[in-house]
């Protein structure tokens, strides 16, 4: 194996990049972004994507090309992706201003809390899944002895038992459009063993990340903008996203702050029939539990509430159940809706029900493997199979993220040579999170007019800030929401990044920022000096 100089090969890569500063066009609102060089051996977050002051659109010339503004798709420009807009964007700037001119901010670093991204911020990979997937793209050396000792006796199994199940043993090979069959046998597996009800590997389709699956049920359920999406408010912005790019309608429903975020069914039933007096006709209910971005985890039987609703409305139930495994209390636990709708007995022709997984969160934080999946049941078969032709226009998804949906949905067992390794690691990052979640949910509570429910599970907090008039003046005056005119004043005095309320919904009056608890312990200390100081700073400039 080669060994780099990482220290002069970083040193390289950030002058070529100071010197050359070669950056694709970005527009803020974009749900795609562009990369930048990734510095090896650096503890820096990467560039995501480039100012948008970078944009060829500032070039004269731009007016003469055929594609504009004004004749591109008009869904694209009502497509809105907060989590990586314009405070990022600034950020992204103050970054590349740090690198080239180190002291010329008032911080040392950007402490990005904007993104469900948790490698990015140090978190290390799980030991076993990473050995399995290197043992699965390299399968020559299998069968030498040095493998042996350098890999685990169980992840050189597991890599066995999965090549055998690729045609051609060949992980850079097309595979099924649904995913490889043995690996959604293994998926249904999990979830039997999860819920305790049956799960058909032909229920499963492997995506890249969950997200490509939620857009997949967008494409399937909106034909036209008198289709409505029920949507939770505050929302993840991919449901607004995806709603918006496939031209339908989002139907919001309000989730309840002052209890906790709570999810109430009247709620839900003022919004359906108020959505359909104006002539929309809802077709899904979209429930995000634990909650992003608002960390609530629901009762079980708020969950059979919910889904009575939806078998009364005749409505999809589209659950995002990505951070099932990020639950912080003791007094919550995490129920899967396919587990509550069985135990209510309701089965395959009582109910549409599709529940969404990614390797993204978790303990396992794979973001970047891009592996996901949906378990699609309560479908009819003639409609299984448009799903299915739908998954096909994008041939597959890619397959070490289909291996490591597999692997997170069935780790080392008891008696395996990983299993006490694998549970310390996975103990020692939900854990480490908790603390975090509660660190972090103090400290916001401890400020002047801020309020902050408690962390009980997802990868977030979502504090709503009493913001003085004379600041909510400033914010009108410089355009812009007053919740963004608060994280913009945080971002350009401390480096702390945090999304503004406005981009997932808020009940209209109220401010707040969305902010992750993924920074490793080590730099929590700072973030809460920082914010603190800050924030007494700014309420004392702006006090009524």
């Amino acid at each position: 194996m080669r060994k780099f100089g990482s220290g002069r090969l970083r040193s390289l890569l950030i002058h070529s990049f100071q010197q050359k500063h070669i950056l694709r066009p970005h527009h803020p609102s974009s749900l795609l972004s562009s990369s930048l060089p990734r510095f090896l051996s650096s503890s820096t977050p990467v560039l995501d994507f480039p100012p948008s002051s970078t944009s060829s659109m500032a070039d004269p010339s731009a007016s003469k090309l055929p594609v504009t503004l004004q004749n591109i798709n008009p869904k694209i420009l009502k497509c809105e992706y907060a989590v990586r807009g314009e405070i990022v964007t600034l950020a992204q700037r103050l970054q590349e201003e740090l690198l080239a001119n180190p002291g010329s901010h008032p911080f040392d670093e950007i402490l990005y809390c904007n993104i469900g991204n948790p490698q990015s911020l140090g978190q290390h990979p799980i030991t076993f899944f990473r050995e399995v997937l290197a043992l699965c793209d390299h399968p020559s050396i299998l069968d030498k002895s040095e493998t042996q000792g350098l890999f685990s006796a169980d992840a050189i199994e597991r890599a066995w038992q999965i090549l055998d199940q690729i045609p051609g043993r060949a992980t850079g090979a097309y595979s099924h459009s649904q995913g490889i069959k043995g690996l959604r046998d293994t998926i249904a597996a999990g979830i039997e063993a999860r819920d305790g009800y049956p799960a058909d590997p032909n229920d499963i389709f492997l995506t890249d990340g969950a997200s490509p699956a939620v857009h997949m049920m967008m494409q399937l359920l909106i034909s036209s903008e008198q289709d409505g999406i029920l949507c939770p408010i505050p929302q993840y912005p991919l449901y607004s996203a995806s709603i918006a790019l496939h031209g339908g309608t989002l139907v919001p429903y309000f989730l309840d702050e002052a209890s906790g975020w709570g999810l109430e069914t009247s709620e839900l039933k003022k919004q359906l029939e108020d959505a359909r007096s104006k002539g929309i006709n809802p077709r899904a209910l979209v429930v995000i539990n634990p909650g992003n971005p608002t960390g609530q985890v629901l009762a079980e039987d708020n969950q059979r509430q919910i889904v009575e609703f939806c078998k009364q409305e005749g409505l999809v139930l589209l659950a995002d159940e990505v951070y099932q495994e990020n639950v912080y209390v003791p007094d919550k636990e995490f129920h899967s809706f396919k587990k509550v709708s069985r135990s209510m007995g309701y089965g395959e022709k009582d109910i549409s029900l599709i529940s969404f997984q990614s390797v993204s969160k978790g303990y396992y934080g794979e973001c970047g493997k891009r592996g996901g999946y949906m378990e699609v049941t309560g479908i009819s078969p003639d409609v299984r199979e448009q799903i299915y032709k739908v998954a096909s226009v994008n041939l597959c998804s890619n397959i070490s993220g289909q291996i490591l949906a597999s692997l997170v949905m069935s780790p080392p067992k008891v008696g395996d040579e990983s299993y006490e390794l694998y549970c310390a690691e996975k103990d020692g990052i939900l854990s480490s999170l908790a603390r975090r979640a509660k660190t972090l949910e103090d400290a916001l509570n401890n400020l002047e007019g801020v309020t902050c429910n408690r962390a009980e599970g997802a990868m977030y907090l979502f504090p709503r800030i009493n913001l003085p008039q004379k600041a909510i003046k400033a914010a009108e005056a410089a355009n812009t929401a007053p919740d963004a005119f608060y994280c913009r004043r945080l971002l350009n005095a401390t480096g702390i990044v945090v999304v503004p309320g406005s981009g997932f919904g808020q009940v209209p009056g109220t401010w707040h920022f969305r902010c992750t608890i993924l920074p490793q312990e080590d730099k929590i200390p700072a973030i809460v000096t920082r914010l603190t100081d800050f924030h007494k700073s700014f309420m004392d400039e702006f006090r009524n």
